[in-house]
């Protein structure tokens, strides 16, 4: 086993529980639709807000020893991280306009089967990132999965509008992925919070607009409600996830990223089940298999393989941060300091 592998554990970890974070959001998301009146932008507006203020508190007290872990990184450009915001806010807004367009099931389907196709190919011709069969039939699986557990319900309906606002919202979430993983290989990747921040700070400023001519301000008829499920969205799936992914993401190989941040609609599925009363269908049962399977086979595969990857340099420090607000601390305490290796070769 490389020597590497704890580091790359660390980093599957985070992003094993990032993919399961965003999958609490459709939920939370549903709920507030029902009971504030917003619309997906101005909701989407109010979670990178949200997001950002969490991000911001955070770097202000943040430890002594994370700020020097921090500054010892190398950092990116105000350009690069304004560049990885508008992908950001892409992924995000046009992800919404696709659920408006289409509806949840097929702008999911199409965007996060999408992803991993576009991720793929970006990672083999600008990366020179080989999947290899194996994690060619990892991915094939993923879809497969993923196809099944979003559509055996056979309700959906596709909308021309609704596939091209879907497939937009891919392109921006695969070109997130794939900057992330080229700056990790760089040793630019820099301070997961930062990026973080300035990812919200761009979407915020981006949406604004957009939100107040959709209605900004939620109805308050149950304010502790909307205003609790408004710090979750905020805290949980954005700040703490996108911290950790991040983190992830530079590590690992992007087409492996994408497949297991499939857990997302796993996530989803276990909790309108167990919490929202849905019937479990044997649709949801294989896929869920089905993705899992993928996810699983390409997390043991990236662990025992040969590991030619850049370290993001932060090991765990900065995710850890964010971590202890989500009762995930001891992510915080997983990671040394792992030494940055530019240029390193892809496996």
């Amino acid at each position: 086993m490389s020597n590497h592998s704890p580091a790359i554990g660390r980093s599957l970890l985070y992003l094993v529980v990032a993919g399961a974070a965003w999958g609490t959001a459709g939920a939370a998301a549903s709920l507030l639709f029902s009971s504030s009146g917003l619309g997906p932008l101005a909701l989407t507006f109010w979670r990178c807000a949200g997001g950002l203020v969490v991000l911001l508190a955070v770097l202000a007290v943040r430890r002594p020893s994370a700020v020097r872990r921090a500054a010892a990184v190398r950092r990116p450009s105000a350009p690069s991280l304004l560049g990885t915001g508008l992908l950001f806010t892409l992924f995000q807004a046009a992800y919404f306009g696709a659920v408006r367009e289409t509806g949840l099931t097929v702008a999911t389907v199409v965007t996060l089967g999408a992803g991993p196709v576009l991720i793929a190919l970006g990672g083999r011709y600008w990366m020179r990132e080989r999947p290899g069969r194996g994690g060619v039939a990892a991915v094939g699986g993923a879809l497969a999965g993923l196809a099944v557990l979003v559509l055996g319900g056979g309700e959906a309906e596709v909308r021309p509008l609704g596939v091209g606002w879907a497939l937009l919202s891919a392109a921006g979430y695969a070109g997130m992925t794939l900057r992330a993983r080229w700056l990790g290989r760089r040793g630019e990747g820099g301070d997961p919070l930062v990026t973080t921040a300035w990812s919200t700070g761009v979407g915020t400023v981006c949406l604004l607009p957009l939100a107040l001519v959709e209605g900004l301000l939620p109805h308050l008829e149950e304010p502790g409600w909307v205003l609790g499920l408004l710090v979750y969205v905020a805290v949980v799936p954005t700040a703490l996830a996108y911290a950790l992914y991040f983190t992830g993401a530079a590590s690992v190989r992007a087409a492996t990223v994408s497949v297991i941040m499939l857990i997302e609609p796993v996530s989803a599925a276990v909790i309108a089940v167990g919490l929202l009363g849905e019937r479990l269908t044997g649709a949801v049962a294989l896929g869920t298999v089905l993705l899992l399977s993928a996810v699983g086979a390409l997390i043991a595969a990236e662990v025992r393989g040969p590991l030619g990857r850049a370290e993001s340099g932060d090991g765990g420090g900065a995710a850890g941060e964010l971590g202890e607000l989500g009762g995930l601390g001891d992510l915080g305490e997983l990671g040394g300091e792992a030494a940055p290796e530019p240029h390193s070769a892809a496996r």
